[in-house]
C-alpha cells in the first residue's frame, strides 16, 4: 500500500496573480533568477531572536523590487534543529519557531501576488532520527518500516560493517543497541540514512513532494541528492590519493565510490519528473556535490524524464575567481539537445561569501559589482543568497557563539558555516539591524550593519541599486537571459565571453585582477559599465556589456 505521510489539507486556499502564458519552448525557470532565504535568518517577527514564516512574508516587497522570478526557501520543517532544518522530523510540518501552515500558505499567496514564484527544500537522503519512521523503524527487525533505513550487523570483531566516513566526522555507522545492528548516516549521527533502494520510501517522498504541489510551490530544490543512494554490498570505499590540500575529517581520506552515487539514482528521479509534470511549471534542481559531479549532475538532468537543472560547487568553495574557472564551468553545458540546463550560486548557506573568498578586504566593494554582473551574465538560472545583493562579507564568528555542528567538530580546520548565515541587516541604526526585537541567534557584524538595505535604498549609487541594475539587464536581453555561449576567452585576468540569443548578440568584458586592462577592439552599444569601465580601459574589476 502507498503510504501516505502527508495529508493535512490547506486551511486556506492560495490566490494566484494572473501569469504569463508559459512558452513551452522555453519555461519560465530557463533563465531565472532565484532569491535563497535561509528563514533562521531573513526577518524575525515574533522577536525570539530566530527568523520565520511571516517575517518572510512581510518583506516580500523588497524581494520583488530586485527583480528576481523566485525565492527558494531552506528548510522550515518540523526538526530537533541539530542541523538546522536539514533532520527533519516531519515533512509536512513547520517547526514551530518558524511559525505555520497557515503562515506558509499565507507567504505563497503573498509571494505569488508579487509574480514570485515560491521554491522549497526536499531532504531525501536521511531524517531526523526523532522521525517516526526512524523510531519504528529502530524498535525491531520485524516492523513494518524495519528496512526503510539502512542498517548493517557488525563484523565478526564488532567493528562496522564498512569503512565508509561522514561528512561531519567519524564513522558513518552507529551501533544501536534496540536492533543489535548499526545504522548508516552520510552527515550528523542524528541524521539516519533512508533506504531510497526501497519502493516504499520512494512512494513515501514523492507524498512528501506532492504534498507541498497542493500547497501551491512552484518547485523543489533537492538537497544532496547524490547521497539519497548506497551501495548494498556496503563495499568499502578506496582511499583518496593525497591532493596536497589539508584534510580536516576521515571523510577527506576516501574517494566516496560505495556509500554514495549509485547508478539507480536516476531511476528514482524519474519518477519525480513523472510526478511534477502533472502540475504546470514546477521546477526542479539538485544539489550535487563531490569528485564526479559533473557527470552526475548530467545524468540527473538527462533529456526531457529527468530533473530540470543542477548546481555543484564550482563556485562555491573555489578559493579565487578566475577567467579559466569561469569558461571551465560553462563549458560543462553546451547547448546541445539532450544537455540539461545548469544553475549557478557564488554563495549559498554552506558556502562562504564569495567577496571574503576572492579578492582582498580593500577591494570587496568595486568586486562585489564585478561579481554580481559576471553572474547576471552567466548561461543558466542564476541564485542569489540573501544579503548578496548588498554585498555583505563572511562574518567571523568567535568559538564560544558557534552554532553550526560541523565547525564545532572540526574546529579550527573547517570554516563556519554560521559565517554566512547571520542575520539579514535591514536597518543600519539598530542595534541588531532591523532582524529582531530579542537577541539573534547569530551576532552580526559592524560591517555588514553598515551595509544594511536601508541605508542603500537611499542611495542609488550602492550595491543594492547596482544589483536591480544587473537584473534588470540580465531580463531584458535574451541573449543573457536564455541565450547560448558562443565563445568564452580566458587571456590573463580578462575574461571574454560572448552570448547570443532571439537575434542579438552581447559580448561580456570583465577584469577579474586588480590592475587595470587596456582595451583595443571593444566596439558596440555599452549596456553596462561598472566601476568606470571604458571602451578603452577596464578598470581593476571592471567590466564592459557591449551589444554587438
Amino acid at each position: 500500500m502507498r503510504p501516505a505521510p502527508c495529508t493535512r489539507r490547506r486551511t486556506t486556499d492560495v490566490a494566484t496573480a494572473p501569469q504569463p502564458a508559459i512558452d513551452p519552448a522555453r519555461p519560465w525557470w530557463k533563465g531565472a533568477s532565484i532569491y535563497q532565504i535561509y528563514p533562521r535568518s531573513f526577518q524575525d517577527s515574533n522577536g525570539d531572536g530566530i527568523g520565520d514564516l511571516p517575517g518572510i512574508a512581510s518583506r516580500l516587497d523588497y524581494v520583488a523590487e530586485l527583480g528576481v522570478d523566485a525565492i527558494w526557501i531552506s528548510p522550515f520543517f518540523t526538526s530537533p534543529m541539530k542541523d538546522f532544518g536539514y533532520d527533519v522530523a516531519d515533512y509536512c510540518g513547520v517547526d514551530p519557531i518558524f511559525g505555520t501552515l497557515a503562515d506558509f500558505d499565507t507567504l505563497v499567496t503573498r509571494a505569488h501576488g508579487l509574480g514570485l514564484k515560491v521554491l522549497i527544500d526536499q531532504v531525501y537522503s536521511h531524517t531526523s532520527d526523532e522521525h517516526p519512521w526512524f523510531a519504528e523503524c529502530r524498535s525491531s527487525k520485524h516492523n513494518d518500516k524495519a528496512d526503510w533505513y539502512v542498517w548493517a550487523d557488525a563484523k565478526p570483531d564488532g567493528s562496522p560493517p564498512s569503512n565508509w566516513q561522514s561528512v561531519f566526522g567519524g564513522p558513518a555507522w552507529t551501533w544501536d543497541a534496540r536492533r543489535g545492528q548499526y545504522y548508516m548516516h552520510n552527515f550528523l549521527s542524528s541524521q539516519p540514512q533512508l533506504n531510497l533502494h526501497k519502493p516504499a520510501v520512494q512512494d513515501a517522498m514523492l507524498a512528501v513532494m506532492q504534498f507541498w504541489l497542493d500547497r501551491g510551490v512552484d518547485g523543489f530544490r533537492i538537497d544532496a541528492l547524490n547521497f539519497a543512494m548506497h551501495d548494498p554490498q556496503l563495499r568499502d570505499n578506496p582511499p583518496a590519493p593525497d591532493s596536497g590540500k589539508p584534510r580536516s575529517r576521515p571523510f577527506d581520506f576516501q574517494l566516496q565510490s560505495h556509500n554514495m552515487s549509485h547508478p539507480d539514482i536516476p531511476r528514482f528521479i524519474e519518477r519525480i519528473r513523472m510526478l511534477t509534470d502533472r502540475y504546470d511549471a514546477v521546477f526542479t534542481v539538485a544539489e550535487v556535490g563531490g569528485a564526479d559531479a559533473g557527470a552526475e549532475m548530467k545524468a540527473f538532468t538527462d533529456g526531457e524524464t529527468h530533473l530540470n537543472s543542477a548546481y555543484g560547487f564550482n563556485f562555491l568553495y573555489a578559493d579565487r575567481l578566475t577567467p579559466e574557472l569561469v569558461c571551465a564551468a560553462l563549458g560543462e553545458w553546451p547547448d546541445a539537445g539532450g544537455t540539461g540546463w545548469p544553475s549557478w550560486a557564488f554563495e549559498n548557506h554552506d558556502a562562504p561569501r564569495a567577496v571574503s573568498r576572492w579578492c582582498a578586504p580593500e577591494h570587496i566593494e568595486p568586486f562585489a559589482r564585478l561579481k554580481m554582473a559576471l553572474l547576471a551574465c552567466l548561461r543558466g538560472n542564476i541564485i542569489l543568497f540573501q544579503g548578496e545583493e548588498l554585498g555583505l562579507e563572511q562574518d567571523d564568528i568567535p568559538f564560544d557563539q558557534l552554532q553550526d555542528p560541523e565547525a564545532i567538530a572540526n574546529w579550527p580546520l573547517t570554516l563556519s558555516r554560521d559565517g554566512v548565515r547571520t542575520p539579514m541587516p535591514w536597518t543600519a541604526q539598530d542595534e541588531f539591524g532591523g532582524f529582531t526585537t530579542g537577541t539573534p541567534w547569530l551576532p552580526l557584524s559592524e560591517a555588514n550593519l553598515a551595509r544594511a538595505a536601508d541605508r542603500q535604498a537611499a542611495d542609488s549609487e550602492a550595491m543594492l541599486a547596482f544589483t536591480r541594475e544587473a537584473l534588470a539587464l540580465r531580463n531584458a536581453n535574451p541573449a543573457l537571459h536564455h541565450g547560448s555561449v558562443t565563445s568564452c576567452i580566458a587571456k590573463g585576468s580578462l575574461l571574454d565571453l560572448t552570448r547570443a540569443g532571439d537575434g542579438q548578440r552581447v559580448r561580456c568584458l570583465f577584469n577579474l585582477g586588480p590592475d587595470p586592462l587596456p582595451l583595443s577592439d571593444a566596439r558596440g552599444k555599452v549596456l553596462l559599465a561598472v566601476n568606470s569601465a571604458t571602451p578603452d580601459t577596464l578598470p581593476p574589476y571592471g567590466a564592459l556589456i557591449l551589444e554587438i
